[in-house]
Formats: structure tokens, sequence, C-alpha cells
């Protein structure tokens, strides 16, 4: 299209196009340190207030300030929240980055961009939008220190305009974002004000995007993952909280610190909880692992290098059973890897971690509610089969805000498992720490301080018989092994079963889980509308695989694994676990760049693995 402006009063019907309503994504490009955080949460804020459904990707560099920084957001009618791969206006502000970023647009973009950038000479397919950023801003905030920070907000007020998002949201939304300073509030609003008032007056619109007033968002909230994790983990009953800081979990323990603060102190005016900044992840997990052991229910966060760090200690409580629940908010890797990036990248190796025979149960949240349910479900399920979970979390899910229902109260009480009380000890007289009693390979246990002679037994890491005592007997190694993997085999009608959409149209399946989960509802929808292509979806929640699981490859001639991660590590884990001659009908749809993925690129790849 072409670049030269139009008179004033031509508007966009005028010029012939037809008007895209509440389906578009917006991406601004910045300097990480800038200020850009908050001007993005107001725009992202003010068209959810607008009724209409948004989600916000924010890929940033690993240094504290000074690199280039892009926001995505997406507004969509239909609810579709996954990344959407095509940009439909760039706000263009930093000028490192601002030619490739045009050059990566589609043909019949906008481009909003700072003056001095003169974007408007690099293509003539683009529509194009200059704004005088540093002249606006000069008048609205005196002191020149403060300007690159508000001057952020100007580009705020001149999307408002040209997507009629209203003002009186954007009040509302800088209002809440600076609730406690006043002064910032008002500061920040007089630029979002003078920047509207300048699209207002000079800018002539002509990009068909519009926001516009709807009621899908009526009751909903916006929080990051993380904060969902940290405010599950108060409601599941944590107590310990031991972590080292590394991105992206390090704000899943900082949040969780406020919570108890507010939630955890008792009468006397004490803390009735203990959050430990260890010396490294090594540390933290073993901490978790004493105070589990103790009777507390414990915890740490941290990411890929961190869970590397844990492996020997994670073995020692998968064989010596004690719970644990460990946050792996995922990044890419391996080694430092791009710690500000997303991935599915620690699945396998979770799987397995510690050195020789160990299986882990594993939990998939995809939403900010299952970050906060699953969260109880961790701590019952490591209580339950006394031995370390993992919440496989990821960058998207945990730092990125979305859109949810509130969260549900908890209704189902909190499940310790088998721990022998006094009372118990006084009925039976006494007990096997590793005997399978009941025939599901879960040993009684006792807690210590039980007062009762017989509450004593040894914790030890070396090969031990059913009483706790040291052996070395091959008969005693191999016995409990079996027992601890019968454990493993009985969680499968434990962990919370697989989602299921499956019509019976469609001889193909699809599988994913976590944040994958939102390119493939989008996904199956451009398959079925656009290449007549039916599908059946199957959302898995946990590891070790349920029957659904077994009987959905099963009645399905192609399935295809979609993850995030270059090895396809989920769809080994399913052909470790089905019966042989159905390995071939696994096959694997990878997503490796960092970031999160998108419909259009499973759709397509999807459409050439089937040869059409």
């Amino acid at each position: 299209m072409a670049t030269t402006d139009v008179a004033p009063q031509e508007s966009a019907g005028q010029l012939g196009q037809k008007r895209v309503v509440n389906d578009m994504s917006i991406q601004v490009a910045t300097v990480n340190g800038s200020g850009s955080q908050s001007s993005n949460t107001v725009l992202l804020r003010s068209i959810f207030q607008m009724g209409v459904p948004v989600s916000g990707k924010n890929l940033f560099p690993s240094n504290i300030a000074g690199l280039p920084t892009w926001y995505t957001i997406r507004a969509n009618k239909d609810g579709y929240i996954a990344r959407k791969k095509e940009i439909d206006l760039l706000v263009a502000m930093n000028a490192e980055t601002a030619q490739d970023d045009v050059k990566s647009l589609a043909p019949g973009a906008s481009v909003l961009y700072d003056e001095p950038l003169a974007l408007d000479k690099l293509r003539d397919d683009l529509i194009y939008y200059s704004v005088p950023y540093d002249k606006l801003v000069a008048p609205v905030c005196p002191e020149a220190k403060l300007r690159k920070l508000v001057k952020n907000m100007i580009y705020v007020g001149v999307v408002a305009h040209l997507l009629e998002i209203d003002m009186g949201e954007v009040e509302k939304a800088i209002g809440k974002q600076f609730a406690k300073k006043v002064k910032a509030a008002n500061l920040n609003l007089a630029a979002v004000k003078a920047g509207y008032d300048y699209a207002a007056g000079n800018l002539t619109k002509r990009d068909p995007f519009v926001v516009s007033r709807m009621d899908k968002t009526a009751g909903k909230i916006i929080i990051d993952g993380n904060s969902a994790a940290a405010l599950g983990c108060v409601f599941a009953g944590c107590t310990v909280v031991t972590w080292y800081p590394i991105t992206p979990s390090s704000s899943l323990v900082e949040t969780m610190i406020e919570y108890m603060k507010e939630y955890r102190i008792g009468p006397d005016g004490k803390a009735t909880f203990a959050i430990v900044q260890a010396e490294d992840e090594l540390a933290a997990v073993g901490m978790v692992i004493g105070a589990a052991w103790a009777g507390a229910r414990s915890m740490t966060a941290t990411a890929g290098p961190g869970v590397s760090l844990m492996a020997e200690f994670t073995g020692l409580a998968y064989y010596v059973e004690i719970p644990a629940v460990i946050w792996n908010i995922q990044r890419v890797g391996p080694s430092t890897g791009l710690p500000t990036r997303t991935a599915q990248g620690d699945v396998l190796s979770t799987a397995f971690l510690s050195h020789g025979d160990t299986k882990h149960i594993m939990l998939f949240p995809n939403s900010m509610i299952e970050c906060f349910t699953m969260a109880q479900d961790a701590f019952d399920l490591a209580e339950h089969f006394q031995t370390p979970v993992f919440v496989m979390s990821d960058l998207d899910l945990g730092m990125n805000n979305w859109m949810s229902d509130p969260f549900p109260y908890p209704e189902k009480p909190i499940r310790r498992g088998k721990v022998l009380s006094k009372e118990d000890l006084d009925r039976l007289g006494g007990f096997a720490r590793y005997k399978d009693v009941d025939g599901d390979g879960i040993g009684y246990r006792t807690l210590p301080g039980t007062d009762h002679p017989a509450a004593a037994y040894f914790t030890r890491g070396s090969g031990h018989n059913e009483k706790g005592q040291y052996s070395e007997r091959p008969d005693d190694f191999e016995r409990n092994m079996e027992r601890i993997n019968k454990k493993f085999e009985t969680a499968r009608s434990h962990v919370p079963p697989p989602e299921m959409v499956a019509n019976g149209k469609s001889k193909i399946g699809i599988i994913a889980y976590g944040t994958s989960h939102w390119a493939i509802t989008e996904s199956r929808d451009q398959l079925r509308k656009e290449h007549k292509t039916e599908t059946d979806y199957l959302r898995l929640l946990s590891y070790p695989f349920t029957r659904e699981v077994h009987d959905f490859i099963e009645t399905h001639d192609r399935v295809y694994v979609v993850e995030q991660n270059r090895d396809g590590q989920m769809a080994t884990l399913l052909k470790l676990d089905i019966k042989p001659e159905l390995t071939p009908r696994v096959r694997s749809i990878c997503h490796i760049h960092g970031l999160s993925i998108d419909a259009r690129s499973v759709t397509d790849e999807l459409m050439m693995m089937e040869g059409k």
C-alpha cells in the first residue's frame, strides 16, 4: 500500500478498507530497562477491560538493561491466545532493531515509529505512522532523567487513538498499574493524553484494525503463572521454601514471600513459615528434602540448570522415599542456553533425573488455574507416594500475563499419605518402613518426634532392607527397587488424567502438553477450515501416562506429538511406554527457537508431514 499521507478528512472506509474488529497482533519493539513493561501492561489491560480476549508475550534479553526487547499483544474475538506468527501493527521504538523489525513484516502491516528513524523509506508495501516522541514528551515531563521512561506512554495514547481504545479504560488501567503512586499515575496519564491528542490531530488512519467492546472477559482476571503457582502453594499448605534465584523461576518464590508475609503470620506475630535463599540449587533441594523428612510440606523453584544440579539429591529422595515438590520453569538449554526464552526441553531429563534407575512423577500445567490447582496436586502426590514430584511449567506460562477465570477455592482436604501416629503404633506395635503392606508399593512412615519407641527407623541412601537396616544383599536391593517401581505404576491411576477432544471422525491424532495447548486449539480450527482435515486431540496433564493415553494412540493411525524442544522428548517418553508395534504411529512436530509456539507453524508442519 502507498505510504503517502492522505487528507485528514478521509476515513478508512473511504479508502475502501474493510474494518477488522478485535483481531490483531501488536508488537512493541523497545530497549530493555526503558520502562516499556508498564506501558505494555496498560495497553494490554485497556483492551482486556473492553471485554476483548487478549494475551501478552514478553521477549526480553538476559541482561539488565540496554538490549532489545519485544512485547506482543494479541487481541482476538474468538479467544485464541497463542502467539500469532504474523504482526499487524509494529510499534518501532528501538533504533538498533527498527530496520530488521520492519523488514520482517508481511505486506500490508502497519508501522508506528519514532520520527527520527525515517522508516518509511524502507518499503512501500506497509502503512506508516510517524510520531515525534521527544517533542511530545518534553512538555509533559520536565525532568529529563524520567523522559525515557515516560516516553513509552506516548505510544500507548497513539495506539489507543488508532485502534479506538476507550481512553476511560486506559485511565483505569494506569490507575491500577500505579495504584500507590499518584504522582507517577498522573505523569503517565498526561503522556498518554499527549500521544492521543497528537494522533487525533495529525495522523490519518489507514489500517483497518479497531478494538470494539465485547463481553468475553467479564469476571476474568489477568495474572502470570508464577504468581498463580505461588498462591497455589500457599493454599496447598507449603511451609518451607528454599531457593536459589534463577530466571525464569525467581518471581515464583518472590511472590510467595509476599503471600506468606501477609497470610502466614501467627497470632503471636511470628512467621509460621521458613523461606531460605540457599547458596546454590544443590543446597536448596537438600534443604527441601530435609524439611520434608521432618514433616513439613516443602518445595523449591528453579529452571533447567538448577534441575541439573539437583540430580544427586533427587535420586536420594527417590530411593529413601521422601516427598519433595520442585517447580521447573523451563527455559531454552542446554548449558546457560537462552535464559529468557521459553521451551519444553527438560521433560526427558527430568523424568529420569539422577543416576541409576529412577522415574519421577511430572505435572504439566497449561493455564493459570492449573498452576494454582496443580500446586495442591503436587504436594498431595508427593506425600502420597513419598517421592519427588516435578511441576513442569515454562517461561511463557510463568512470566507472561494471561487471562484467566478466578481460581476455584480448594475443596478437597490435604492428603498427607501413609503417616503413622502414636495411636497407630500403639495399635500396631511396630512397623517396617519399606515394606509393601497394602500391595500398592507404598510403605508407611513416621515423622521425627513421634512419641513411640517403635517410631524410629534409619533413612539411608545406601542399600537397605524392608526395616531400613543396612544391607548389600542382592535380593533386598532388588525387592526394594521393584517395590519403588510398583509405586510408579500405582501412580498411573492417581495422577491427573489427560484432557481428550476426540470426535471419532479422524485417524489423525494430536498430543500436546503445557503451553503448546493454545497453539493446538487454534491449529485444529485452521486444519478444519483451510484443509478440510479433522483431528482428534489429547492434552497430557501428567506422567506416568494413564490408560487413556495408550488407548488414544491405539485408535489413531498417525499421532503427532507437538512440543517445544528439538528432539521430541515427550514423543520419546511415549514410545518407551507404549507397545513396540505402536511406535511407528508416533510422529514429532518440534518447535525450538525460543518463541512461544504459534498455530500457523503447527498447521503448516502437520500438513507437510501429511503430504498435502
